[in-house]
C-alpha cells in the first residue's frame, strides 16, 4: 500500500463518520461535509490504487529487460 491508499482509506472513513453525526443531529451542513470529504478519501484512494499499479507495471517492465 502506498501513501494515497492509506490517507485516502482514512478520509473516507472520516468522512463517514462525519456523515452519519451529521445525520443523528440533524446537521445538513455537516451530513454534506462529510460526503465531500468521503468522496474527497475515496478519490485519494483511487489515485494510489492507479499509482500503484502502474509501478508494478513499471517494474514488470524493468525485470522483462533486465533477462
Amino acid at each position: 500500500m502506498n501513501r494515497d491508499q492509506i490517507r485516502g482509506g482514512l478520509k473516507d472513513a472520516a468522512g463517514k463518520i462525519q456523515r452519519k453525526f451529521g445525520q443523528m443531529v440533524g446537521s445538513h451542513r455537516q451530513e454534506t461535509s462529510g460526503m465531500e470529504t468521503q468522496a474527497e478519501g475515496k478519490t485519494q484512494k483511487t489515485a494510489g490504487d492507479v499509482t500503484g499499479t502502474l509501478d508494478k507495471a513499471a517494474d514488470n517492465v524493468r525485470d522483462t529487460f533486465r533477462k
